[in-house]
């Protein structure tokens, strides 16, 4: 069951920066993603001495050292893992270092490998196992004991820009509340009040996004990561349309100012408040019909802040198609590292999917490539409402954010 935070309080962070040649396994306190850093360190060969000597001097086999960072307090870390020295059955013991990580190195493993820490030798890591290859230094964040996220509507913000104001949802994953040592993406999304709680959702029916990122971070299919739920307010239509439609009223065209109200007002307290990764490559925004439109302009207009875009079910039709020609002008730099499009294909408009089919096209006329930086997808049956995003919203946050391990 879901729990709600009754308040929200900035946490203080406590991290090593990794050296040499490393992974980081989950989200961690230096915005690394789970890739591999190539570095000038060489691996725990001996230096070359001075003379023919020290050139020739053979080098040692590499070091393979695992670090786990988290707050054990009283506890001890210990580790098992698939392959000799170490085994599934007998927990090694790592050795306790500054800034609450534990560390222990090899030079006898000789083939990838998978591996869990354990709390007191005792509890196992939650989630799928981690895995390593000989002579890399891997960081990992583990959890223990929470099993679930918690979201709550967390406080009214008032905006100056806008002269208004709005509930902003906030979801923290499981490993966020456990271990206080890691730090992790933020996915802005629109339409807050229909994300998480059916007592405010529309017609009562919620995108479950707890659940996916919840779902995602125990079977390692999501990387976790914050999602902040941005209501809409009575002015939704002007805040979602970046121009003005003249055959549509109210005709819009406010949504400049709105994205102006998250850049300059509610992404700062957000970084400031919570344990984020700030930068754009962990930086997220995702919405559906006219959060999808604006979406997708915000990838145009500040992909220098947002890294990855959702546009779910998009109104593409909007003022004749304008996103679509929009997004054709995309400058070459910076762009959105990744983007996610999708629409249905039945109901009363058929979810728009043709102007939606031209909009994935213009993605991949810039370049986007479907399968690595452009997801597009057309759920068969899919209408244009929440009980169909939140079908689609496990595989969207899989693509933008990556698997969990």
């Amino acid at each position: 069951m879901v729990r709600r935070l009754v308040c929200l309080l900035p946490l203080a962070v406590a991290c090593s920066s990794p050296g040499g040649a490393t992974t980081s396994v989950g989200w961690t306190g230096d915005g690394t993603d789970g890739g591999t850093v190539a570095s000038d360190d060489d691996g725990g060969a001996p230096a070359p001495g001075a003379g023919d000597a020290g050139a020739d001097a053979p080098a040692g086999p590499p070091l393979t050292t695992i670090r786990v960072h988290y707050p054990a307090g009283s506890h001890v870390i210990s580790l098992r893992a698939s392959v000799p020295p170490w085994s599934w059955s007998a927990g090694a013991a790592m050795t306790a270092g500054p800034g609450e990580t534990w560390t222990l190195t090899t030079a006898a493993v000789t083939a990838p490998f998978e591996f869990k820490p354990l709390l007191d030798d005792q509890a196992w890591s939650l989630g799928p196992n981690y895995r390593a290859s000989p002579g890399a230094t891997v960081d990992v964040y583990p959890r223990f004991m929470q099993q679930n996220g918690q979201y709550s509507r967390a406080y009214d913000f008032a905006s100056q820009i806008l002269g208004n104001t709005r509930g902003i949802w906030i979801y923290l994953p499981p490993t966020y509340l456990e271990n206080t040592l890691a730090r992790m993406p933020v996915v802005y999304m629109h339409d807050g009040q229909n994300l998480f709680d059916p007592a405010y959702a529309f017609n009562g029916t919620t995108w479950q996004a707890s659940q996916a990122i919840d779902g995602g971070a125990n079977d390692g299919s999501i990387a976790e990561a914050i999602l902040i739920g941005i209501e809409n307010t009575a002015d939704r239509i002007s805040e979602y349309t970046p121009v003005p439609d003249p055959t549509q009223s109210p005709s819009g065209g406010d949504g400049e100012k709105y994205l102006q109200m998250i850049l300059q007002e509610l992404k700062p307290k957000i970084d400031h408040d919570l344990r984020t990764i700030p930068d754009r490559a962990h930086t997220f925004m995702i919405g559906s019909s006219l959060g999808g439109l604006i979406s997708a302009y915000a990838g145009v207009a500040h992909a220098d802040v947002f890294g990855g875009i959702g546009a779910m079910s998009p109104s593409t039709w909007w003022d004749g198609d304008w996103l679509v020609g929009d997004v054709g002008m995309t400058p070459a730099t910076p762009r959105p590292l990744r983007v996610y499009v999708d629409s249905g294909d039945s109901g009363p408009s058929n979810d728009d999917v043709t102007d939606t089919a031209s909009l994935a096209a213009e993605y991949q006329t810039l370049g986007y490539a479907k399968g690595s930086t452009l997801d597009y997808v057309v759920q068969a049956g899919g209408q244009h409402s929440e009980t169909y995003w939140a079908q689609r919203l496990p595989g969207a946050l899989a693509f933008l954010l990556g698997p969990g391990r």
